[in-house]
This record gives C-alpha cells, structure tokens and sequence, in this order.
C-alpha cells in the first residue's frame, strides 16, 4: 500500500504556508491598489467640476451642491475638525480652502476613512503649493492627529511610498507629501 507519510504531509503543508506568507503582502497592495483607483477617479472628477465651477463663477465652490456633478458616495463623513466630507465605507472625498504659512490654498481631497491607512489618501491643488503645482495628484499621509480624528495607523510611508512607490517631497505641519506619478 502507498500513502503518504506524515512528515511528508508536514513538509507540503509548511511550503504552502510559506508560499501564502510570501503572497499575501502583494494581495493586500493589489487590493489596495484596486480601491485607490475608484478614489483617484472619484477626486478626479471632483478636481474637474470644482475647475469648471471656478471659470464659471470666478471662486472656489463652498460645497458640493454647487458643483454640476452627482456624487455616487451617499454617507457623510468628518475626517478633519470642522469640515463635512462625502464618502463611502472606505473613503471621504472633500472641498477645501485652507491657509497655510501665508498662502491660501484650494483643493480637493479624498482620504480613507477606514482601514489599516485611514488618513492617508490623495490631494489636488487648485493654487499651486508646498511643492506641488495644480492638476498635480499628491499622495498625503497624516501624521500628526492634533487636527485629524482619524489616526494614521501605520508608521510614516506605509502608504505613499510603500504601496504606490511615492517619493517623499514635503511634510506640512499634519503631514507628509509624496509625488507618485
């Protein structure tokens, strides 16, 4: 009679392991990855309206309702004091005007809201800032939650760099800036 041994058994049972230990990290990137891309298309389009808000009425919107866009996220989020956001189980897509070391910046920004990265995410400049010039994706990652109520969980370039190979460019006094594309 042939049969397998036990320790034969033992050995298979150990590469399997190994191998799924080794795979596991590139599925969570890859699923990451898939989510990121439904935000990016998501502040894309948001960046664009906002655009098409401002030719149109010579400021930046104040608020969704303004814009001339439907947006299929339907909970509404607070990620950062004092500022409602749209968003889904995952993330929060927001209009922003923020004054920063003298200079008045406005953007759109989606961040997760849940997950191992919440406060992590994506931004666009409408006026060119910290670095960066407008139409310009930004990966963002927070650092500092004095101002944040969600804190970032994993330690600093988790996100940008080591998910989306982002290189560090800046860091602001609540976060860190990484270009990636």
């Amino acid at each position: 009679k042939q049969a397998f041994t036990l320790i034969e058994l033992l050995v298979v049972v150990l590469i399997i392991g190994i191998l799924a230990a080794v795979a596991l990290p590139q599925y969570q990137k890859a699923v990451e990855k898939a989510k990121a891309a439904q935000a990016l298309t998501m502040l894309k389009s948001v960046y664009q309206a906002a655009k098409s808000y401002v030719l149109a009425n010579g400021a930046w919107p104040a608020s969704f309702d303004e814009l001339a866009l439907e947006v299929p996220w339907n909970t509404t989020h607070q990620f950062y004091k004092g500022q409602r956001e749209i968003g889904n189980s995952d993330w929060a897509v927001s209009l922003f005007v923020s004054s920063y070391t003298g200079v008045t910046a406005q953007g759109v920004i989606v961040a997760r809201v849940s997950g191992p990265y919440a406060g992590a995410g994506f931004i666009m400049y409408h006026t060119p800032i910290n670095k960066f010039s407008s139409d310009e994706v930004v990966c963002v990652e927070v650092h500092n939650t004095n101002n944040y109520i969600h804190p970032f969980a994993k330690s600093r370039g988790d996100y940008c760099k080591k998910i989306f190979k982002g290189q560090f460019v800046d860091t602001g006094h609540w976060e860190d800036y990484f270009k990636i594309f």
